[in-house]
C-alpha cells in the first residue's frame, strides 16, 4: 500500500516536472529557433561534459588498475620469498632431526654391539 502511494507521488512530481518545463518554453521570451538552438547547444555541451568526465574517469581507473597491478606483484614477490624461507628452514629442521635420528640409531647400535661382546653373550654391566 505504501509502495503505491510512493509510485503515485512520483508520477504527480514527474508530471509537475514536464509542465514546468512545458511552460517555461512556452513562455521564454526568446523565438522557438533561438529556444531550439538552446538546447542543441546545452545537449552538446552536456555530451562534451559527459565524455570529459568518462575520459578522466577511464585515466582514474587505469591508474587504479596499474597501482593494483604492481601491488598484486609486489605481495606475490613477497609472499614467494617468505615461502622459500619458509621451506628452507623446514628443510633444514628436518635434516637437523634425520641426523639426530641417525646419531641415535647409530649409538644404539654400537650400545647393542658393545653389550654382546665377541663371545655373543650379554655384558649388563
Amino acid at each position: 500500500m505504501a509502495e503505491d502511494r510512493n509510485y503515485s507521488t512520483l508520477g504527480w512530481f514527474v508530471a509537475g516536472v514536464g509542465l514546468g518545463a512545458l511552460v517555461g518554453i512556452l513562455f521564454a521570451p526568446k523565438s522557438g529557433r533561438e529556444t531550439r538552438e538552446d538546447l542543441i547547444t546545452g545537449a552538446r555541451e552536456g555530451s562534451e561534459y559527459l565524455r570529459e568526465k568518462a575520459r578522466v574517469a577511464a585515466e582514474q581507473v587505469g591508474s587504479v588498475v596499474e597501482r593494483s597491478k604492481a601491488q598484486a606483484a609486489e605481495l606475490y614477490e613477497k609472499g614467494r620469498d617468505q615461502w622459500g624461507d619458509l621451506l628452507d628452514r623446514g628443510k633444514d629442521y628436518v635434516s637437523e632431526k634425520a641426523t639426530r635420528v641417525g646419531a641415535a640409531v647409530d649409538a644404539g647400535r654400537e650400545a647393542y654391539y658393545s653389550s654382546t661382546r665377541n663371545d655373543g653373550t650379554r655384558n649388563d654391566g
